[in-house]
């Protein structure tokens, strides 16, 4: 809208100069004489021609026009005033009037009237010009008035709505779209801005449904836990106190059922909790031998082979870590069932602890996707679990400075830890 407006400015500019150039007169104007006035004049100077060549009478009518008198001769006899050509060709290239003076039938000199045509011409030609150029110029505020009144009618309402669209769009709801209510577009902006404020609400009300959901699922699953917990606790005395085979066979599987809620309730516990960004993670330096004894307590099973890592300082929170370890070597027990091996080394500034199975490993085309929420392989089958392990890993991992990767192999399935070293 800008541009044609400037366009139709400079084309209405441009076309009312060549107007104005068009319109200038090139031509010399005709000054027409008084008839009366020229042949009062002509009679006057024949009758008293010898004292017109003697300089002895006035000339008559020498205030109203001016004009010149010369003989057959060409000399010049008198002028009304000085600078008048005498001559005939000069009169006859300025177009001045030349009359005969004549007495008794003879021509005894003549008259140049002198055409004052170029003062005239340049006076009307500087009046010509001094009232284009006024012209133009009230067209040249016209039409920036004009400009103006569009700017702030249509452009720049159009403008603010246009930014505000931007913001709207870029998810920005709280930038509101001030605008005159008195403008053209008052009503219409003002409805604009109402759908923001609706937005604006419903965003924040779907925020808080979504975050209540979630402050709900967290609380469920750490009361559930309490249950669990007493469950597994009673079934632990029965066993201690149980010398039947087969009772013990059984409550060794209500307690191993137990457990497995447990471990699904935690990780759906934490997973709420890193969405709710209150699963805090706080690191301290810590012996590598504390580390060590993590994987120990992980390995209920005893599946893990002897080994050990070497003596280092790193940075961990070891709560938060106990978590990695039990995910992953639960995960073993489950998908794997196999022995399980552990191997370190350092990397620059980490200590890299490798977790290997021999079990069936992942499908290569499913390993970048097995630390999504949620996510289970093919080979999952009916084993319980809502892929959150890894994911709720890969949080902690991340949020100690350090890393977490997985691998295929040909004869199974390793998780490689990156432990940030301390100092």
């Amino acid at each position: 809208m800008r541009v044609k407006t400037v366009l139709l400015f400079i084309a209405t500019a441009l076309i009312f100069a060549c107007a104005v150039f068009l319109n200038i007169p090139r031509e010399t104007p005709e000054v027409y004489l008084d008839i009366r006035m020229v042949n009062d004049i002509v009679k006057t100077l024949s009758a008293d021609w010898d004292n017109v060549q003697a300089g002895g009478i006035a000339l008559p009518f020498q205030h109203e026009t001016d004009y010149a008198v010369i003989d057959n001769s060409g000399r010049l006899i008198a002028a009304t005033r000085d600078g008048l050509s005498g001559h005939i060709n000069d009169a006859i290239g300025s177009r001045d009037t030349i009359v005969d003076i004549t007495s008794d039938g003879y021509v005894i000199g003549k008259v140049i009237f002198h055409n004052d045509t170029a003062r005239i011409f340049q006076q009307n030609r500087a009046r010509f010009i001094f009232a284009s150029t006024v012209m133009f110029l009230s067209l040249m505020i016209m039409l920036a008035g004009y400009n103006l009144y569009l700017n702030r009618t249509l452009l720049r309402p159009f403008g603010k709505m246009q930014s505000f669209a931007r913001q709207i769009a870029a998810g920005n709801l709280d930038v509101p779209l001030e605008m005159d209510r008195n403008n053209l577009f008052g009503a219409f902006t003002e409805s604009f801005d109402l759908m923001r404020e609706e937005l604006r609400s419903a965003r924040e009300n779907e925020r808080k449904a979504d975050r209540s959901k979630k402050e709900l699922v967290a609380s469920l699953s750490h009361d559930i836990k309490t249950p669990v917990a007493s469950i597994k606790a009673s079934t632990e005395l029965m066993l201690f106190m149980m010398d039947n085979e087969e009772y013990r066979e059984q409550l060794e599987g209500i307690n191993a059922k137990a457990e497995q809620i447990n471990t699904l309730i935690t990780d759906m516990f934490h997973s709420t909790l890193e969405e709710l960004q209150a699963l805090s993670v706080t690191s301290t330096e810590v012996q590598s031998a504390a580390v060590q004894n993590l994987i120990r307590y992980a390995d209920y099973e005893k599946r893990v082979k002897p080994f050990k890592l070497p003596d280092c300082l790193v940075s961990a929170d070891l709560t938060r870590l106990q978590q990695v370890f039990d995910n992953i070597i639960g995960n073993s027990y489950k998908y794997a069932g196999t022995d399980i091996e552990v191997g370190a080394f350092f990397d620059g500034r980490h200590l890299i602890i490798d977790i290997i199975d021999f079990g069936k490993g992942v499908a290569d085309e499913e390993l970048p996707l097995v630390f999504n929420k949620f996510f289970r392989g093919k080979e999952a089958g009916a084993k319980s679990g809502y892929g959150l392990g890894l994911y709720i890993s890969k949080y902690i991992m991340e949020e100690m400075s350090g890393g977490i990767s997985c691998a295929s192999r040909t004869d199974g399935f390793s998780v490689r830890l990156a432990l940030l070293l301390a100092g």
